[in-house]
């Protein structure tokens, strides 16, 4: 993908929840150097893997999701396999934990997470929120206007995940820009 807007969402009937369900498959995204992916359920293995630039908001992930990302967003509205953000080098993304057990599935070797909870993540706090509000215009979900009806109680569940090399100050930088 390097350029336009693409909204994946499940079919009409389809059994269970989208956000607990694959519904595209492992490497979606790979190499991606532009454009926006909305995913109104779970993607399998390896997502946004090498993504360069590319923004992506999904309700779930599998294994090693964002491996070896040099650029772009990822947003997580949910659950994230092992291995998230092996050898990120460059991008952000944040991931929503409402069960607390990101810290143990994160590779703790290459990146940083953070709480979005203080006034220094003001910009993030609004990126997030209107990426959000992008992504619920673009697929209807249910989950993420969810969110957006809570936004106050759930952004302290939020994390920014960062490669170690780069400052907070680079990605807010690099938000204003892309504003």
């Amino acid at each position: 993908m390097n350029g336009g807007s693409i909204a994946v969402l499940p079919p009409d009937g389809l059994p269970g929840k989208p956000f607990q369900d694959a519904i595209i498959g492992n490497v979606a995204l790979y190499g991606a150097t532009g454009g926006r992916l909305f995913v109104r359920g779970s993607a399998g293995e390896r997502f946004a893997v090498r993504n360069s630039g590319a923004l992506a908001v999904v309700e779930g992930v599998g294994d090693h999701g964002c491996e070896y990302m040099t650029g772009g967003v990822v947003v997580v509205l949910g659950d994230t396999g092992l291995n998230f953000g092996a050898g990120m080098t460059g991008g952000f993304a944040y991931v929503l934990d409402q069960r607390n057990r990101f810290v143990d599935f994160y590779n703790h070797e290459l990146i940083d997470i953070y709480r979005i909870r203080t006034e220094a993540m003001e910009e993030h706090r609004n990126y997030l929120e209107g990426t959000i509000e992008e992504y619920v215009a673009a697929t209807g979900s249910a989950w993420g206007q969810e969110i957006l009806d809570n936004f106050a109680d759930m952004i302290g569940k939020f994390w920014l995940v960062k490669p170690k090399a780069t400052s907070l100050e680079e990605l807010v930088d690099s938000l204003l820009k892309a504003a």
